[in-house]
């Protein structure tokens, strides 16, 4: 079962873990993403243990509409890839 999570659901989850208001695990999401942002337009970014971050270019690519069936072309852009790190896949695959 795929767990789906947005974001007003980490910012839940990150409050009552931190023993937080819900604002301030707002705030502290809202400028990791910016940090997190902010340095992938200059290059990847290793978190050591938790894991990589890496830009990279998507080409220009033929896509299709599923709604109307019709194909259509998918402009370029750019998106991320992330590794995990050696201590993230160690807690994953600890039996807890």
């Amino acid at each position: 079962k795929t767990y789906i999570m947005n974001k007003a659901d980490l910012v839940n989850e990150l409050a009552a873990k931190l023993n937080i208001p819900q604002y301030q695990s707002r705030l502290f999401l809202n400028a990791f993403q910016e940090v997190l942002t902010e340095i992938l337009k200059r290059g990847p970014i290793a978190l050591q243990g938790f894991g990589t971050f890496e830009p990279w270019n998507q080409k220009e690519r033929q896509g299709r509409n599923p709604r109307a069936g019709v194909t259509c072309m998918i402009a370029p852009r750019k998106s991320v890839k992330f590794k995990p790190g050696k201590f993230l896949l160690r807690d994953l695959n600890s039996p807890k």
